[in-house]
């Protein structure tokens, strides 16, 4: 389903053991793409409970739950983390993606995707999106 880095692997295990200490359940980062963000779908990500349908993968002893309605634009994916000094953060390789814009958390999906209704806005900025990159 997708492929999940040693690195990206350890800050989920991190994220997860800081919310299973304040709450009790079974936790992992759960994984999804809904409309929005400059290039029309964005990634989406939360530290939570597994929700039915939702597909899951193991990697590295971290459990990630991938979206059932998120599964086509997300297949094939590379997910891993970057800490590093002037960028931090889950970083995603999407080759279902047309094109991704330039902040890197959004996307245009490709012809697998259901990319009908998932347009790029008409006041898409990319300069302003490629600014926003810190």
């Amino acid at each position: 389903m997708i492929e999940i880095t040693k690195d990206a692997a350890e800050e989920i295990s991190r994220l997860v053991e800081a919310k299973q200490s304040e709450v009790d359940g079974i936790y992992g980062l759960r994984l999804f793409v809904e409309k929005g963000g400059c290039a029309g779908m964005q990634y989406a990500m939360q530290v939570a409970e597994q929700v039915e349908g939702d597909q899951e993968v193991n990697a590295h002893e971290a459990r990630v739950w991938i979206a059932a309605d998120s599964t086509e634009y997300l297949s094939g994916c590379h997910l891993d983390y970057v800490d590093a000094l002037s960028d931090a953060g889950f970083k995603i390789t999407n080759p279902n993606a047309a094109r991704s814009c330039g902040c890197g958390t959004s996307f245009e999906p490709g012809d697998a995707g259901k990319s009908s209704d998932a347009e790029l806005p008409e006041n898409f900025d990319e300069e302003a999106c490629l600014s926003n990159q810190g």
